[in-house]
């Protein structure tokens, strides 16, 4: 199905009618009320929940029940790249459900193999093999279990700042956060240094990053350690939760050669950065490289819950002989996977790669001019419509301050811009920026300004 330009979604929309009781709705029931059943019977999973009651979501924006309109500039969980309720994915949802929803896992339906050969067709030979999951976790959890499968070893070696997600090997190979407290992960997990242009450690003589160094010095460190079992590399192209860094230009075929030296797999992990965020289809194309699998996520169900794992017919088949099992509840399931469908229908039509170069070009000038006028803004980086923006305290020394960068969330929540902020040991509070591709130059105007008041108020507050 051919896709056509969305029109903007009306702020005025009126609120859907909720499903359930009456007696249950939030609209019957007090702010006081509903914070009282949330903090009585919600496990919290990641810190604090913003004290915010969301009724809806349109477009860019989100609507509280009290009536704030507030700018979504991280796309829900990273994941929204067309806005929130979409006319066309709203359109098959509504199609979808109501003629086949979900299936054993052993059976096909068409959705799901028009969508493998449909990504297959968006990527570089030899990657033409998929499986459809759920979520980045999920797919990074079955890209590791099979390489560990047809390599016969079991090591992996991911970046020191990375994500990768919360189940077993997923978050053994997650270094960023999370790691205290749940006693061993995986035997055979490794961290190596992020090539981190604005924070460098191995420098040349004029004081920049010598990635090269650095990442010989790194596998030296694991060659050292290793059993002799290394499986694969898992990394993502721009690491996101470690605070939005990109490895230099040829940094990735250099990380590839290693991988081959070693019998290794490269696995990347497109979460954020897959399908059209960056400017390109891809965040690896930059590179020229071609990963023995890649992960995709966030960005693939546009905010519903599908996932892919894409690798080679030749890496397939050997799993497949040596009998590879990933058997989910929701695997090759027929809904999200019609969803996947129009995700590739609208990037497609609506060009949302030459959308999303121009849009962050316009982005980035709107950042540089923040940095121009505020001396707490340390580094402005990313690619296309994923951006970073780093707050110290000081540009010279590049000390942090965690409470400059919770001031400044906290002051744009006031005042109707939503952002992420990663504060990692060692680096200063950096904003993860990445708003849907269906964004307006207005829209991001608007969070510009907002961004701007936000850190000179902060600022202010010292």
């Amino acid at each position: 199905m051919a896709a056509s330009t969305p029109a903007p979604v009306s702020a005025d929309l009126p609120s859907a009618t909720p499903s359930y009781p009456a007696a249950a709705s939030t609209a019957s029931r007090s702010a006081a009320a509903f914070w009282a059943d949330a903090d009585r019977h919600l496990v919290r999973y990641g810190g604090d929940f913003t004290r915010e009651i969301i009724d809806r979501a349109a477009g860019s924006f989100l609507f509280t029940a009290d009536g704030r309109k507030i700018l979504d500039f991280t796309s829900g969980q990273m994941s929204a790249i067309l806005g929130h309720s979409h006319p066309e994915i709203v359109a098959t949802v509504q199609r979808q459900v109501a003629t086949l929803d979900h299936l054993y896992s052993g059976m096909l339906s068409r959705p799901v193999v028009d969508l493998a050969r449909r990504l297959a067709e968006t990527l570089p030979a030899p990657l033409e093999k998929a499986l459809l999951l759920t979520t980045g976790a999920e797919s990074n959890e079955a890209a590791i279990r099979m390489a560990k499968l047809v390599t016969g070893k079991h090591e992996i070696v991911s970046f020191a700042r990375s994500w990768h997600g919360m189940t077993q090997a997923a978050a053994s190979a997650t270094y960023s956060a999370g790691r205290k407290g749940y006693g061993p992960g995986a035997p055979g997990n490794f961290a190596i240094p992020v090539p981190n242009t604005y924070r460098p450690d191995f420098t040349t003589a004029d004081g920049a990053l010598d990635w090269r160094r650095q990442l010989d010095f790194a596998f030296d460190l694991i060659d050292a350690q290793s059993t002799g079992s290394l499986a694969a590399c898992l990394v993502e192209p721009i690491l996101s939760s470690g605070g939005i860094i990109e490895p230099p230009v040829g940094y990735f075929a250099a990380l590839q050669a290693k991988c081959r030296e070693r019998g290794m797999l490269l696995i990347l992990d497109e979460a954020q950065t897959g399908l059209c965020r960056t400017g390109t289809w891809y965040a690896f194309e930059r590179d020229g490289v071609v990963p023995d699998i890649l992960t995709l996520s966030k960005t693939l169900g546009a905010g519903l819950p599908l996932a892919a794992v894409l690798t080679s017919a030749e890496i397939e088949q050997e799993a497949y002989d040596r009998g590879f099992l990933f058997f989910t509840t929701h695997v090759a399931d027929p809904l999200v996977a019609a969803v996947g469908n129009t995700v590739l229908d609208v990037l497609t039509a609506d060009k949302l790669d030459e959308r999303a170069r121009s849009l962050g070009t316009f982005l980035r000038a709107g950042l540089e001019d923040i940095a121009g006028r505020h001396a707490v803004v340390g580094d402005i980086r990313g690619r296309g419509l994923l951006a970073g923006l780093e707050l110290v305290t000081d540009r010279e020394t590049k000390h942090s301050s965690d409470e400059l960068g919770a001031r400044v969330t906290r002051r744009c929540l006031e005042l109707g811009l939503h952002m992420n902020i990663v504060q990692l040991p060692g680096m200063g509070g950096v904003f993860r920026i990445a708003p849907p591709l269906t964004a307006t130059e207005e829209e991001l105007s608007l969070g510009l300004t907002i961004l701007d008041e936000a850190i000179g108020d902060a600022c202010a507050e010292r």
